[in-house]
C-alpha cells in the first residue's frame, strides 16, 4: 500500500508539473522528485520482501494493509511539508521580498533615516567637505 500511495502521488504530481512546466514558479518538480524517490524506495522494499516471503507477499493481512496505507499517507504528508519548507526558503515568487519592500515599510525606513540624520550633531556644523576661509 505504501508503494501504491506514493506512486499515485508521484503520477498526480508529475501531471501537475507537466501541465505548467515551462513557467512553473511553484517548484512542483521538487515534489515530483520527493515522491518518485519514495516510490523507488518502496519498490526496492517490495522486491526484497517478495524475494524473502514468496507468494505470501500478495496476500497481506487487513491490519498490515491498513498500517501500510497510513505509512504511505504519512510519507505523502511529509513530502508536502518538505516541499512547503523548500518553497518558503527559496521564495520563487518573491512574496517575502515584496512584503518587506512594501510602500509602508519604505516610508517607515525613510522617516527613520531622516530622524537619525537630523539628530546627528556632526551634520549641523561645518564638515571636512566645506571650504573654510
Amino acid at each position: 500500500m505504501t508503494l501504491l500511495a506514493t506512486v499515485f502521488a508521484a503520477v498526480i504530481c508529475t501531471a501537475v508539473w507537466y501541465r505548467g512546466a515551462p513557467e512553473s514558479k511553484m517548484m512542483v518538480s521538487v515534489l515530483c522528485w520527493i515522491y518518485w524517490g519514495a516510490s523507488l524506495m518502496w519498490l526496492v522494499d517490495a522486491i526484497f520482501e517478495l524475494v524473502q516471503e514468496g507468494s505470501s507477499y500478495f496476500t497481506p493481512e487487513p491490519a498490515d494493509m491498513l498500517n501500510d496505507l497510513f505509512l504511505g499517507l504519512s510519507v505523502i504528508a511529509l513530502g508536502l511539508v518538505v516541499w512547503v519548507i523548500v518553497l518558503l526558503i527559496k521564495d520563487p515568487r518573491g512574496v517575502f521580498l515584496r512584503h518587506r519592500d512594501s510602500p509602508a515599510d519604505r516610508a517607515a525606513d525613510e522617516s527613520h533615516t531622516q530622524e537619525t540624520a537630523s539628530a546627528d550633531p556632526a551634520d549641523s556644523g561645518s564638515g571636512p567637505d566645506e571650504d573654510q576661509n
